[in-house]
């Protein structure tokens, strides 16, 4: 907006002095010239875009939201689609161990298997099954040959024992396992319930399964409805989650599309795909996984606390909190800038205008 009237600007001021000039010839008064030059003076023009732009970080500033740049603020006014990452996003992203299912081994064994295989995971699942262990008094031991397949799982040997831990993907690529229809069916169950599944094998037996389960945050529902009221004419959920799991949040919340067992790449794509026909999309996230969505994004949003360091920085916007409802707030917030930056230019060429005729 400012780039158009700085442009407007550079012809105003030439069309100024022609009139000032014509204005001289035609009545003889260089008192009317001279009038005609300051009346039409584009300051008002000028400041119309930066005061209405400092004005608002300002506002935002005072609720909790850092806006990196005016021309984040702008686009959101006229951003019509927002993707929101899942876990930690719309959830509070505080997973706790819900099942588990061991077979052919004690709860204890899977147990101490699995948070052994997680001990260097930096994945909420991986913490939070280490979490488990220690909150039951179950010792782990440090893992050898650790390794993470990102958006599939965690290996790890543990003892004399190569320990996988991850989704169905994950075991199918490095094992030779061929889950049994139980198995198959426990998983689909527990999917159905919003959780998310964690399978436990070795290199040649299927160990158990671990689910765990977050909790949607109590404005997230909110916060959807909001949107759309305020011009958001679709909202989107990107997840590395199983497509059942995404479907029971997005159903829950009022998303209408769902794009699920995504890996990083994977949210990059979808986000290029959105904004296939110029179409701006604003993205929400607050992960690693998160911070090329993020940039890629025509505004990115990341959730200051619970979000990485490498988030923060990719994204146009942090909020300085958890706070997920603010993201209606921005959008308001760019809606109401854009109408003050339009309100103010129009104006402005009135008042010339109208002081140039008289």
């Amino acid at each position: 907006m400012q780039r158009i009237v700085d442009k407007w600007a550079t012809w105003l001021v030439p069309i100024a002095c022609l009139i000032a000039i014509v204005s001289y010839f035609a009545t003889g008064n260089i008192v009317r010239a001279v009038t005609v030059l300051v009346v039409f003076c584009p300051c008002a023009l000028a400041l119309a875009t930066p005061t209405s732009v400092v004005a608002a970080i300002g506002q935002a500033t005072k609720k909790g939201v850092l806006i990196k740049s005016g021309e984040a603020l702008e686009l959101m006014g006229n951003i019509e689609t927002v993707a929101f990452d899942k876990t930690g996003t719309l959830t509070y992203g505080d997973l706790s161990v819900s099942d588990i299912l061991p077979h052919e081994i004690n709860t204890e064994e899977l147990i101490f298997l699995a948070a052994s295989a997680e001990n260097r995971s930096e994945h909420p699942l991986g913490r939070a099954i280490v979490s488990y262990a220690i909150q039951n008094g179950i010792q782990t031991i440090d893992d050898d040959e650790f390794s993470m397949q990102v958006g599939l799982g965690v290996s790890a040997k543990v003892g004399n024992k190569k320990i996988f831990c991850g989704n169905e993907k994950m075991i199918s690529e490095n094992t030779e396992i061929i889950l049994p229809p139980f198995v198959q069916s426990d998983i689909h169950a527990l999917r159905d319930q919003g959780k998310a599944v964690i399978l436990v094998t070795d290199q040649v037996k299927f160990l158990g399964i671990i689910a765990l389960s977050d909790t949607m945050r109590d404005k997230s529902q909110q916060l959807i409805s909001t949107l759309k009221k305020n011009g958001i004419t679709k909202t989107v959920l990107l997840t590395g989650d199983n497509e059942k799991t995404a479907r029971y949040i997005a159903r829950h919340v009022g998303i209408q599309e769902v794009y699920s067992s995504l890996l990083p790449e994977g949210k990059v794509e979808a986000i290029y795909d959105l904004q296939k026909n110029g179409n701006l999309i604003c993205m929400v996230g607050d992960g690693v996984n998160d911070a090329p969505a993020l940039k890629a994004a025509s505004v990115g949003i990341a959730m200051g606390t619970m979000g990485s360091d490498i988030a923060i920085e990719a994204a146009d916007i942090a909020l300085l909190g958890d706070d997920v409802s603010k993201v209606a707030y921005i959008k308001r917030l760019g809606n109401a800038t854009m109408k003050t930056i339009k309100f103010n230019i129009t104006v402005s060429m009135l008042i010339n205008a109208v002081a140039v005729a008289c």
